[in-house]
């Protein structure tokens, strides 16, 4: 299974979750390590745990009405930063769960933090900054908050 899949089952699911508060949404999904993410060392790759925290955006995207923002706005999501701890491989086939959570924003960018858990063992954490960015150039989080608030009215 291509990630292309896993994004499409996000995009889907994504849309019978329940709606999040767009200042501090936290979510979680819970995957397992496919053939496809594994490394030499047979362990999961460590530029797939950066790939993979894309898809607790995107279900944090669609769930805070922020996707939905984006497309009217014309707006792009952008990760300025990522930063990633691993503290224990995730083998073939193994079940996790990545949560993932607004910790704050400054006037550029809003600060993340991805979890990997195994059993409530964290097997790896990292942070991350996003900036959504329009024609003109990076939007403030405020604004951003503000316009998704606008949309999401009814």
């Amino acid at each position: 299974m291509n990630l292309i899949v896993r994004i499409i089952a996000v995009l889907i699911t994504s849309f019978f979750k329940p709606k999040l508060p767009i200042e501090k949404p936290k979510n979680s999904l819970t995957l397992r390590v496919l053939p496809n993410d594994m490394d030499i060392n047979f362990h999961m790759n460590n530029g797939r745990y950066l790939t993979i925290c894309d898809l607790t955006r995107v279900d944090m995207f669609i769930r805070t009405g922020l996707a939905k923002t984006m497309l009217k706005e014309k707006w792009t999501p952008v990760i300025a930063e990522h930063t990633m701890k691993y503290k224990k491989g995730l083998k073939i086939f193994q079940k996790y769960t990545l949560k993932m959570e607004i910790t704050g924003w400054d006037e550029k960018s809003f600060k993340m933090l991805h979890t990997f858990l195994v059993a409530d063992r964290v097997v790896a954490e990292g942070t991350s900054q996003g900036v959504i960015i329009s024609k003109s150039g990076a939007i403030s989080p405020e604004d951003v908050m503000k316009t998704v608030k606008r949309y999401n009215r009814h």
